[in-house]
């Protein structure tokens, strides 16, 4: 029982109360004060509890829960965005947690209020009253649900349900009740500078097995959303990018006639409004999708302009996927319980984290709305094992975005979640199953690989106007 590449069942059941999890090949002591050895910290072993001792049993119980010892930020760009994670330290040796708190156009923002506000704050409380620490975060700074502090939050909470899944040796999926499936089918983006480069984009993603393609097109001489503008120029009054809705949305239903023609029926078409349009123009727009038989129609309006949800529902049966922007419950709460969308696609860091996040899906599955969490590449491969764990666990999971990890990134954050056939697939590793290289993390701070406008803007957007000079939603 205590040889090597055998598991003792108390060190599986109750290893994180006396030493946390190590890696493979780990050397724990058990409770009987010999060694136990384990290649694989995730294997389990079954001794049933009516069999322990009185005395142990109480020894077991008597041992403390581990409290927070110390709060750090690691603001790293491997790809060239700001991407926040929130590593938190407990008291005992080798137990600790990552999160992603990324909120790439203020990220310096985040950080600050990690290390300024929250870090004072949580220093000694215990690691595994998440949902006590969640609302003691939520409610400290009084005026609450703004960018800033939900992602702040939501390092916090991510970091605290890692904490809890390598202190049980399990995947956090399994504590959210297991799987309903075995990976989160994926949708990727296929976009260019005009309709043939997409088409044949698409195709290229179809051969790797994506049944789900995001479609997007440049308009020439515009600041088209999701691909280059080309080197053209339109006449302005202004020298900045430019876009224009009515030259968009022309341009847009060509690219998506052209898509079903070419690519057929069998693959499922998406695309990205990004709240860039009116709310009149959204609904003909909407109307006039349903030809071509989309998936979704995401963002087709702006947080703002919630209310015009009720006239589009009414007036088509385009699929509609809303909740990018959204920070507070008084957002989503009235979209999912009229039915007024079919995709809840909130931003997991941007809502607070996980525990918010699962309280929100099982909200939208009473009224048959489906989840499909924002998954860009400014989340954090925390963030994304965070969105594969409620995707895995959620039986009314929808579809998730899919962004490739590059070399770099892989190189910090490794254990990085698997696509296999246009499916992702969790790490069975205990907790999110990541760790971070933090010396390559320190090899690409913020700044790395930005250039022109986004250097000047610290990571910001900067920003788009029509030909007259108005200001546009982006």
């Amino acid at each position: 029982m205590t040889g090597r590449g055998d598991v003792c069942a108390w060190q599986i059941t109750f290893r994180p109360l006396a030493m946390g999890v190590g890696a493979a090949g780990c050397r724990r002591p058990c409770w009987s004060g010999r060694w136990c050895w384990c290649d694989s910290c995730a294997r389990r072993a079954f001794w049933p509890p009516n069999s322990w001792p009185g005395s142990r049993q109480r020894a077991v119980r008597g041992m403390p829960s581990p409290r927070i010892k110390d709060v750090q930020v690691i603001a790293t760009a491997p790809a060239g965005l700001r991407l926040v994670v929130v590593k938190i330290l407990t008291d005992q040796d080798g137990l600790y947690g990552y999160g992603c708190g990324t909120f790439t156009q203020r990220a310096e923002l985040v950080v600050a209020a990690v290390e300024r506000y929250l870090k004072p704050f949580l220093i000694g409380k215990p690691a595994d009253r998440i949902e006590d620490i969640w609302q003691a975060c939520y409610n400290s700074s009084y005026w609450r649900n703004g960018p800033v502090l939900n992602n702040a939050i939501s390092g916090v909470d991510m970091a605290l349900w890692d904490i809890k899944g390598r202190q049980a040796g399990m995947p956090v999926y399994q504590l959210l009740g297991g799987k309903c499936r075995e990976a989160a089918d994926c949708y990727a983006h296929a976009s260019g500078p005009d309709i043939p480069q997409v088409i044949e984009n698409a195709r290229r993603l179809m051969e790797l097995g994506f049944r789900h393609i995001r479609v997007q097109v440049g308009i020439p001489g515009m600041a088209a959303y999701g691909a280059g503008r080309g080197e053209a120029r339109i006449e302005a009054l202004h020298s900045g990018p430019v876009f224009e809705p009515a030259v968009y949305m022309r341009r847009t239903l060509r690219l998506l006639e052209e898509c079903r023609k070419q690519l057929g029926e069998e693959v499922e078409l998406l695309h990205d409004v990004h709240e860039r349009i009116s709310p009149t123009q959204a609904l003909q727009f909407a109307k006039d999708c349903e030809r071509f038989r989309l998936f979704f129609l995401e963002d087709p309006l702006s947080p703002e302009d919630i209310g015009w949800f009720r006239l589009l529902r009414q007036q088509c049966s385009t699929p509609i996927a809303m909740g990018e922007l959204f920070n507070s419950p008084h957002e989503w709460t009235p979209l999912i319980a009229e039915r007024l969308i079919d995709y809840i696609r909130v931003h997991v860091s941007q809502a607070g984290g996980l525990t918010p996040c699962r309280k929100m899906a099982a909200h939208a599955e009473i009224y048959g709305v489906k989840t499909a969490w924002h998954g860009p590449g400014d989340v954090s491969p925390i963030g994304h094992a965070c969105n594969i764990a409620l995707d895995l666990a959620c039986w009314n999971f929808g579809i998730q975005e899919y962004s490739a990890f590059n070399e770099r990134v892989r190189e910090v954050f490794q254990g990085c979640p698997e696509m296999k056939n246009g499916y992702l697939y969790a790490n069975e590793s205990p907790g999110w199953g990541i760790e971070v290289d933090e010396r390559a993390a320190a090899r690409y701070p913020f700044g790395s690989f930005e250039s022109g406008e986004r250097r000047r803007l610290n990571g910001g957007w900067g920003e788009v106007r029509r030909r007259d000079g108005t200001i546009i939603k982006q």
